[in-house]
């Protein structure tokens, strides 16, 4: 047997994160009619976070968040929980996207993170936070001189970046296919997702925001010049409404045309001993991001198991792509395993206890930006593309200042202002997935046409490589 399938045979499909015994009671579904001045549809990180601002801004506000099922059962309670200054997928992406603004963007993504630590210590919220900042490591020698120039870039814009050449990374990581590393030790780390979540829950219920779990929204209509939105069982009146709903509304007519959902994977290992823990020299506990066309990313828990994900998947017209329960066989995350096993091979002893899947809201954009309904009564805000363990804050407090039309300066500013473009429907959506997946699987090891590929999405306005 090889080290994939040994490695996985005992595996429980679900979330690391969820199998907590912290986990809250479920709030009682909304039954019967409501009404609130702010309605807040989603109970992932975004929706958590507009509730607790929005109250805090004006507690008088009567304001109400449902949830179609669980809070954190869906993309906040599945991600690698890495986070960031960075609002808009990393200072490159920021630098590709809006080159005249990446200085003041920066600068609110480091105020975010400020906001987000500030937060977490005034509620009294242990997300399991640990604060050793970022790592970025090259996969062999192709990409040493772009992370020396990220390092560079970062350093450019206030942060304090280190280059590690491959003896110097030996000190925080010891992995055979790392050949350097970009040590970013500015405000970031990692927490606890569903520990996050349930906090910021606990937190939105103790300022006096309504919360209604199980409670899907089924469909919003204007009635004498309210809002009327239908749930299963019930209904609510509302002047404003925020989607905080990202991948979830990736199945909407009208968000899915700049919105994809797509499915992320990730395998955690037991608790780590001390011995193994040498092995591999993680003295830091950073979060860490290879640069590998199909990256893999890791990080250690509290209890010291390593979490590391990747490998993205997309299925066809978005069936089973935000589908918590999808994907609880072994076969999806065999070659996650291999890739584990190739980056840490002297930990050929270990066991992994859960795998996941989660789900994605991918833009060409790579990152926040908001959509307007109901002639701006309703704002959607989402797109992260995978970076909105942090950045879900920022898009909280950007879309409800846009939903009260808020005379905020971030408002006036490139992101506020365009929409990422549009993706093909299908069947080319699927299409053109499986292929840049394909070449994204590939691209590293066999080269040729799949590069000239990758470089054709990246000119349609996908970031890859």
């Amino acid at each position: 047997m090889n080290f994939a399938s040994k490695a996985l045979r005992d595996v429980t499909f679900f979330p690391l994160w969820l199998d907590h015994p912290d986990a809250p009671n479920v709030e009682p579904q909304l039954i019967g009619h409501a009404s609130a001045d702010l309605l807040i549809v989603g109970g992932g990180f975004t929706g958590l976070w507009a509730a607790i601002l929005a109250k805090e801004a004006q507690p008088e506000r009567d304001v109400m968040l449902i949830e179609a099922g669980k809070v954190a059962y869906g993309a906040s309670g599945r991600p690698g929980g890495v986070v960031s200054t960075s609002i808009m997928h990393g200072l490159r992406n920021a630098e590709r996207l809006f080159p005249e603004d990446i200085a003041e963007l920066e600068r609110l993504g480091q105020e975010n993170l400020r906001g987000f630590r500030d937060t977490l210590s005034r509620h009294k919220i242990d997300a399991e936070e640990c604060w050793g900042g970022e790592l970025t490591v090259a996969v062999g020698d192709r990409h040493v001189d772009d992370l020396l120039a990220e390092c560079d870039l970062h350093n450019k814009y206030g942060h304090k970046a280190e280059f590690l050449d491959a003896e110097a990374l030996k000190s925080q990581i010891i992995s055979p296919i790392f050949s350097a590393g970009c040590w970013n030790r500015d405000l970031s780390g990692t927490v606890h997702p569903a520990r996050l979540a349930w906090g910021l829950k606990h937190a939105a219920r103790a300022l006096g925001v309504r919360l209604h779990e199980m409670t899907p929204m089924q469909s919003v209509e204007r009635d004498k010049g309210i809002l009327k939105v239908m749930t299963h069982d019930g209904s609510i009146k509302a002047r404003k409404i925020l989607l905080a709903t990202n991948a979830f509304a990736a199945g909407d007519r009208r968000i899915k045309s700049r919105v994809v959902g797509i499915r992320d994977r990730i395998i955690a290992t037991q608790p780590l001993t001390d011995e193994q823990l040498d092995r591999i020299g993680w003295r830091n506990r950073q979060g860490i991001y290879d640069t590998r066309t199909q990256l893999n990313y890791m990080r250690l828990t509290r209890d010291n198991r390593m979490t590391f994900g990747g490998r993205l998947t997309y299925y066809y017209d978005g069936t089973n792509n935000t589908d918590p329960a999808g994907e609880r066989v072994v076969q999806p995350y065999l070659r996650l395993a291999e890739a584990f096993h190739r980056t840490f091979p002297q930990l050929d002893d270990v066991q992994f206890t859960h795998a996941w899947s989660g789900p994605i809201a991918l833009t060409t954009r790579m990152a926040v930006h908001f959509q307007s309904y109901q002639d701006g009564d309703m704002i959607w805000a989402g797109g992260y593309s995978g970076f909105g363990v942090s950045t879900s804050r920022f898009g909280a407090r950007v879309g409800l200042a846009k939903l009260d039309q808020e005379d905020l300066p971030e408002l006036k500013m490139s992101f506020a202002t365009s929409m990422p473009s549009r993706i093909p429907p299908e069947p080319l959506r699927w299409l053109g997935a499986k292929i840049t997946l394909h070449a994204l699987d590939t691209a590293d090891e066999k080269g040729g046409w799949r590069h000239t590929w990758l470089r054709l999405v990246e000119a349609m306005g996908f970031p890859l490589t």
